[in-house]
């Protein structure tokens, strides 16, 4: 079976909508069959996403990718400063 990606957004709205449904009287086992996925992928979901709302959860999404843009950038940056120094010692 393929993975289906879910958007954030998407994962917010089915976090609340078995909310309701357990509220409804409904177990936690039968409101996340109800959304289509497994009860790992729920709690997994409930513990990155829960008490987000959408436009919480989008900028999340976009602090975590300009997170990841820096990493990247002081990587290459130390590993640059790594090659000067040595090319600097003479040791080559």
């Amino acid at each position: 079976m393929p993975q289906k990606k879910h958007k954030p957004e998407e994962i917010v709205a089915k976090l609340r909508q078995v909310d309701v449904l357990v509220s409804q009287g409904q177990s936690v086992a039968e409101a996340v069959r109800s959304i289509g996925v497994t009860q790992f992928t729920y709690y997994r979901w409930r513990k990155e996403y829960g008490g987000l709302k959408t436009n919480q959860v989008k900028r999340l999404k976009e602090l975590e990718k300009e997170n990841e843009r820096l990493r990247n950038a002081v990587s290459d940056l130390t590993l640059e400063k790594l090659i000067l120094r040595e090319a600097a010692s003479g040791n080559f």
